[in-house]
C-alpha cells in the first residue's frame, strides 16, 4: 500500500477551516498534520515536519500566502485555496499545483490533491528506476520499430517526441520518425537526466531546450505546452541543471 501524503491547512477563515478538514478526511491517501491561521503560525512546524501538502489560504493577516510560498525551504508542493481568482497567474508563476476558487465542491477538491498524489507517486518511480539503472554501460543510440524495418536512432540526434493516438512521433533535426510504443517504453531506453515529459501528449530533450516563454518551450521550430500535471518536475528538473 502506498505511503499517505501528510498535509496542513492554512486559513485564517474558521469555517473555511472546517470545511477543507471534512473534505481532507474523506480521502483515503491524505493525513492532516495540522490546520493554523496564518503563515506565521505554521512556519516553524512546517520546518520542522516537512509536509507534502500544503492546503494555502492567500488573502491572511499580517502574511499573505502568496508571500509566503517562496520563503518555505524546503518547500511542499501547495494547492492555493482562496475566494479571489485574480491571482491565479501569479500562484501559478510561483507553480503551484492548483488553485482552487471558493466555494468549491469536494469532486473539485478531491481532483487537485488526486493530482498531487500522482505526481508524487510518479516521482518516486523514476528514482527506482535510477537506482536499478546506475550499473548498466552508457548507450547513445536506441532501436525502434518503423513500419517493416527496426531502425537506429542516435539518442543526440533526438529533439523532442509527441504522441499521436496510438504512435508517437519523434522528431530529430533531419527526420520525423513514427513508431508503434508508448512513452512508457520510451521513457525506460532513454536517459532520466535529459529527456522529460512536459505534457501528456509531448517529451523533450532538455539539451535541445532554445528558450522557455509562459510555459512554452520552443525547439527549433516547434512550440510545445508544459501542462499544470508535468510542470513542476519539469521546472525542478530545470533548476537542478541550472
Amino acid at each position: 500500500m502506498k505511503k499517505k501524503l501528510t498535509c496542513y491547512i492554512i486559513d485564517d477563515e474558521y469555517l473555511a477551516q472546517e470545511i477543507l478538514e471534512e473534505y481532507v478526511s474523506k480521502v483515503p491517501f491524505l493525513e492532516l498534520k495540522g490546520t493554523f491561521s496564518s503563515p506565521l503560525e505554521a512556519a516553524e512546524q512546517l520546518k520542522n515536519d516537512k509536509p507534502d501538502l500544503l492546503l494555502l489560504d492567500i488573502n491572511m493577516p499580517d502574511l499573505d500566502g502568496l508571500s509566503f510560498i517562496p520563503m518555505l525551504n524546503p518547500r511542499p508542493m501547495i494547492i492555493l485555496t482562496t475566494a479571489y481568482d485574480q491571482y491565479a497567474l501569479k500562484a501559478y508563476e510561483l507553480e503551484v499545483i492548483d488553485y482552487l476558487v471558493k466555494p468549491f465542491s469536494f469532486e473539485r477538491f478531491y481532483k487537485g490533491v488526486l493530482r498531487v498524489y500522482q505526481d508524487h507517486s510518479s516521482k518516486q518511480a523514476p528514482e527506482q528506476k535510477a537506482n536499478l539503472t546506475e550499473s548498466k554501460p552508457d548507450q547513445d543510440y536506441i532501436f525502434l520499430k518503423v513500419g517493416h524495418r527496426i531502425q537506429r536512432i542516435d539518442i543526440r540526434d533526438i529533439l523532442l517526441i509527441e504522441g499521436m493516438k496510438d504512435y508517437l512521433r519523434v522528431s530529430t533535426a533531419s527526420e520525423k520518425i513514427m513508431t508503434l510504443t508508448s512513452f512508457a517504453k520510451l521513457e525506460e531506453l532513454l536517459p532520466a537526466n535529459n529527456f522529460v515529459r512536459v505534457h501528456r501528449s509531448f517529451m523533450v530533450a532538455m539539451d535541445k531546450i532554445d528558450h522557455i516563454e509562459k510555459n512554452r518551450i520552443r525547439i527549433a521550430d516547434q512550440i510545445i505546452p508544459i501542462s499544470d500535471t508535468y510542470s513542476e518536475a519539469f521546472y525542478n528538473k530545470l533548476k537542478g541543471l541550472s
